[in-house]
């Protein structure tokens, strides 16, 4: 049968085996490429954004995750009274706040008109 079937012989053993110091050292390079490409940008945007849910006030204009756009009308510990358009407003988490855009933003683009709920 062995025609058919390799013989399996065993592995010369090897010449020489990485010192302890060159795994540590892998490891600690290792380390710090996952500092400074993950965590590192992470943490600034999670400090970042907890400044954002902190300032906001009365009046800011924000994007949501959502994609939603309103001006706050009131703001709590967690949650924002927030205008999507007239006479439209909903509460909301402070923390689905993307973003806060510049005072007059949504006058520019419309969004705060009675006609855009009108039905057909």
């Amino acid at each position: 049968m062995s025609f058919l079937i390799a013989d399996a012989y065993a592995a010369a053993p090897a010449a020489a085996d990485p010192s302890a110091f060159a795994n540590i050292a892998m490891l600690v390079v290792f380390m710090l490429v996952f500092y400074f490409l993950l965590w590192r940008p992470q943490a600034k945007r999670q400090k970042e954004h907890k400044g954002l849910m902190d300032n906001l006030q009365k009046g800011d204009e924000v994007v949501f995750a959502g994609g939603l756009l309103g001006r706050i009308k009131n703001v709590d510990d967690d949650y924002a009274l927030v205008e999507l358009a007239d006479n439209l407003t909903v509460k909301v988490q402070k923390a689905a706040v993307l973003a806060t855009l510049p005072t007059g933003t949504l006058k520019g683009i419309g969004v705060s008109t009675a006609t855009n709920l009108t039905k057909d």
